[in-house]
């Protein structure tokens, strides 16, 4: 009984997080702005993250962890990436493309 109630409790995280990326899903299909689009991937990509922690908990698979934290600097990466390209128009050196035209 003790070792199955952690595991009733992680089984309902896992089944409402799932619910909260069906919203999030949602959210970053009505999103009015970019912005908010963005900040749904985001909060997607951590709502993923968490997912796979729970699951390698639930799975007894600790090397799940490696994988999500993974995963979450590559979602820190993109959104950051994306951010910039919506702003600047480029991923690359924007500073030195505007003093060549000067």
């Amino acid at each position: 009984m003790i070792n199955t109630m952690p595991h009733f409790i992680f089984l309902i995280a896992l089944i409402l997080l799932f619910i909260a990326m069906i919203l999030v899903l949602i959210r970053l299909y009505k999103g009015p702005t970019l912005y908010d689009r963005v900040l749904s991937t985001n909060s997607f990509g951590t709502h993923t993250v968490l997912f796979i922690g729970v699951l390698g908990f639930l799975s007894d698979r600790p090397d799940f962890l490696d994988i999500a934290l993974l995963y979450a600097l590559i979602n820190f990466v993109a959104t950051i990436a994306i951010l910039k390209f919506f702003r600047y128009r480029a991923i690359g050196d924007v500073l030195i493309k505007r003093e060549l035209k000067k």
